[in-house]
């Protein structure tokens, strides 16, 4: 997701997500309705997925430093 216009915490995000998820399920929308809170829903997933797998790789490299210093000792 390179084009961000709109930065929001994950857990924003994910509660969003879920009422998204919760509108969907309900099936009382029309269809424009349910395609738009399909694609923000989808653009949701995509940032909450991204903000995770940073915070892998942040966690990565601060225990791969960690095993790094381990050996150094």
């Amino acid at each position: 997701m390179s084009k961000k216009t709109e930065i929001m915490p994950l857990e924003e995000s994910l509660t969003n997500l879920e009422k998204i998820v919760q509108e969907l399920e309900k099936g009382q929308l029309g269809l424009d309705e349910s395609l738009k809170k399909f694609e923000t829903g989808v653009k949701l997933y995509r940032s909450c997925r991204e903000s995770l797998s940073d915070a892998e790789k942040k966690i990565k490299i601060l225990t791969d430093d960690l095993k790094e210093e381990e050996w150094e000792e």
